[in-house]
């Protein structure tokens, strides 16, 4: 029927409906009279389509705002609903994401996929989907988030956190720091953000994604990046850039439900990561049952006499260490791929893999991957503990990094033990150990162009 108030009413049949979000009817055919400034639907309802033997069905998690996949519509299977004036904006339906819980872009998209329910692979997309909300379903909401931001996209973070009047900070390497209800946000020079507290979801969902970089990630990891939840292997390395204690590589192979395990934790990147959560997450990692670890590394003596016979090439000599650490875990279980977190533009640890069908891919910025991640983590706890070991021997601390303050704790050394003892705590090769030592660095070799022909 058709009034003054309302509009097109069509009676339900052969479908369930039950409670749940509105639907693209309910936007489309709002009172005629009414604002379209002013309105709201007088209820949520939620399709439950017949499953027509789809066995989707009994997967499907009724707690979600989601639906069964119908791949045609049935006579009488939609009900339109009327709706009423409310004092509510239109601009409150666009602040949400695609979330379950939302009214924005989520819902848009939810009643598209309503109206077009052949086009779109509904319940796939739905489940994928992890549910954060630790009410109800016994989850562990995400308490830490990072991203990588545009220049455009910092600004934008920045001019609408002091919009809202949240208190600022100083932090070093940072353009923002901002401490919310509940919620800590850094964005640093580099682009890198970090979001962390208990409310980092609620962050994330309400202001992140929709206000500031207009993509819809969290939650739909397994969507997004499907191949992060396929068993593979991933190495990193820690120790590299710093002048005391050794350089580790880390092999960690795992599939789909530890990655899920980890990224409920919060497991990522080492480098966002104190030292302390470090060992603890480092902990959490090799608790994990099924999980492949093996990690490589040699003592500080060792390593600048290998040094030597790579070549004086500490790339050729990293990547004789993640070989040994890929092979030590291979010889455990053979997944088809890895991924490496490229530290060179040669292939230089492919030349160790013996299996032709292992496929070993190597990217920056790898450890967005969460296998990688973890042997980022696994790694940096096992140079720590070498670092103990090497600070119980120097009876002092020792600093970490090759800056001013790791050069004058080698200056001491050398002065205490002499430059007999250096090489059992000092990258020897490096600048800051030659002038701790009160020497000239060697002059940088001559860049070989015919380098990618070796």
């Amino acid at each position: 029927m058709l009034g003054n108030d309302c509009q097109f009413v069509q009676v339900s049949g052969t479908g369930v409906v039950t409670k749940a979000l509105p639907c693209f009817e309910n936007i489309l055919f709002f009172c005629i009279r009414q604002s379209f400034e002013i309105w709201k639907f007088l209820h949520p309802v939620f399709e439950v389509w017949k499953h027509c033997g789809y066995p989707g069905l009994l997967e499907h998690k009724f707690r979600n705002h989601g639906f069964i996949q119908g791949w045609l519509f049935s006579p009488g299977q939609v009900a339109l609903l009327l709706i009423k004036p409310a004092q509510e904006t239109l601009l409150k339906l666009f602040q949400g994401g695609f979330r379950k819980d939302s009214a924005g872009w989520g819902v848009i998209l939810h009643a598209w996929r309503l109206l077009f329910s052949h086009l779109f692979l509904m319940d796939s997309w739905e489940m994928a989907r992890s549910p954060h909300s630790s009410s109800g379903n016994g989850t562990k909401k995400k308490t830490s988030y990072t991203l990588k931001l545009t220049e455009e996209q910092m600004q934008k973070l920045g001019d609408s956190l002091h919009g809202r009047g949240w208190p600022t900070r100083t932090v070093p390497y940072a353009r923002h720091a901002f401490d919310g209800d509940g919620v800590k946000v850094v964005a640093y020079e580099s682009g890198k953000l970090v979001v962390q507290g208990g409310k980092t979801e609620d962050f994330v969902s309400t202001i992140l994604e929709p206000e500031i970089t207009g993509e819809f990630l969290l939650g739909y990891e397994e969507v997004n990046n499907p191949e992060w939840f396929e068993p593979h292997a991933g190495l990193d390395e820690s120790g590299k850039g710093d002048l005391f204690g050794p350089v580790v590589s880390a092999c960690v192979v795992a599939d789909g439900e530890m990655v899920k395990q980890w990224m409920a934790a919060g497991i990522r990147d080492s480098k966002t990561i104190t030292d302390g959560a470090i060992v603890k997450m480092a902990q959490k990692i090799k608790a994990t049952q099924g999980v492949v670890i093996k990690t490589a590394y040699t003592s500080m003596p060792k390593y600048n006499e290998l040094y030597g016979k790579f070549g004086e090439n500490l790339n050729k000599l990293l990547a004789w260490l993640h070989g040994r650490a890929l092979l030590d875990a291979l010889e455990l279980r053979q997944p088809k791929w890895g991924l490496l977190d490229q530290f060179s533009k040669q292939p230089l640890v492919q030349k160790y893999v013996k299996d032709p069908s292992f496929d070993l891919k190597m990217r920056t910025k790898a450890e967005e991957d969460p296998v990688v991640a973890a042997a980022s983590i696994i790694a940096r706890a096992t140079w720590l503990e070498q670092m103990k070991k090497l600070e119980e021997l120097a009876g002092c601390s020792i600093p970490k990094g090759s800056g001013s303050q790791a050069k004058e704790k080698a200056r001491q050394l050398f002065e205490k033990l002499g430059e007999s003892s250096m090489g059992e705590f000092c990258k020897l090769h490096f600048k800051t150990a030659y002038e701790a030592m009160g020497k000239v660095p060697p002059a940088k070799k001559a860049w070989n162009p015919n380098w990618r022909k070796k």
